[in-house]
């Protein structure tokens, strides 16, 4: 009898942590089933600093949508990313989330995979809408996006997917260097006037015309350049400049490669349409030869490449 008595308080020793267990792992299954691990959508609600686009989102109708399998690689403007954008574009909040582009500004943010930080390669990137973005690595490791927005913090992950932190608002670029370079010489502050008329003399247009499978760079001389170019060369406009000197002057400015200012490395040698000839990178001074950037019109994005200005016009030697 005492043996029995034994058996049962053993029997009952260990019956009692295994219902423990067996209740334990039940609250633990209720738990998994009412806490899912958080996904893209539910990261940004959760971070006041992308309370923006979160509203952008929810208003575009895509939350639904971010929220499913995936995966999905966010690039996610801040608060201060999208005001900076409003101001430079001249919008406000409420214009912003009433645009019929919405939804394509901010599907160009996502990318229908899982890239982390140490899996970004630059180069071309194909977003989720379709349009393709620019990833470029500047010289001290910094990642950008179309030459004008840096990612400055990486890695938030969800359970579908990857965010990264942008400085500023990315779009797709809707017009090609000529016709960007033509609108800008009825800008109330006219630009590039003389570089289209040169452009036209030499029958030049439409190779700066061209869509999204061309990737040119194209560095711009202002107007005041080419004044400078008419004094050395002692002539009043670019039809008293020979055809073939201008034609060979304007290929001279065109690089075959879209190659934004942070692609950019000191002293590297970049081959352009002028055949066998190259022109010579100096970042310290900002140089392109002897002509120097102009910092605050770099990077303007164009649907076949990319313009920057210069102070003035690279003469071949």
């Amino acid at each position: 009898m005492k043996k029995l008595n034994f058996n049962t308080r053993r029997l009952l020793a260990l019956a009692f942590p295994i219902a423990m267990f067996v209740g334990f792992s039940s609250c633990k299954d209720v738990v998994d089933e009412r806490m899912p691990e958080p996904d893209v959508v539910d990261v940004l609600v959760g971070d006041p600093n992308f309370s923006t686009l979160t509203a952008a989102v929810t208003t575009a109708g895509l939350a639904d949508d971010l929220s499913g399998a995936g995966p999905f690689t966010i690039f996610a403007p801040t608060n201060a990313a999208f005001g900076d954008f409003l101001t430079d574009n001249s919008l406000t909040a409420a214009a912003l989330l009433s645009s019929p582009d919405l939804a394509n500004i901010l599907t160009y943010h996502v990318v229908p995979a899982n890239v982390a930080s140490g899996d970004v390669v630059a180069g071309p990137v194909t977003s989720l809408g379709g349009s393709k973005f620019y990833v470029s690595f500047d010289p001290t490791g910094g990642i950008w996006i179309n030459g004008n927005s840096k990612i400055t913090a990486v890695d938030k992950m969800a359970s579908n997917g990857v965010i990264h932190t942008l400085d500023y608002v990315i779009t797709a670029p809707t017009k090609n260097i000529a016709e960007i370079a033509i609108e800008n010489t009825t800008a109330a502050t006219p630009e590039f006037t003389q570089l289209v008329a040169a452009l036209s003399r030499a029958g030049l247009v439409d190779a700066v015309s061209g869509g999204t499978g061309d990737n040119l760079t194209v560095f711009a001389p202002t107007d005041a350049a080419f004044e400078n170019l008419y004094t050395a060369l002692e002539v009043s406009g670019v039809d008293e400049i020979d055809l073939n000197l201008l034609t060979d002057v304007l290929l001279y400015h065109v690089v075959p490669a879209r190659a934004f200012s942070q692609d950019l490395r000191n002293g590297a040698s970049l081959p352009t349409l002028l055949e066998g000839r190259n022109l010579t990178v100096d970042l310290p001074g900002l140089m392109i030869n002897e002509s120097g950037l102009v910092p605050s019109m770099l990077n303007i994005h164009a649907t076949n490449g990319v313009i920057h200005v210069i102070d003035q016009v690279i003469v071949p030697e």
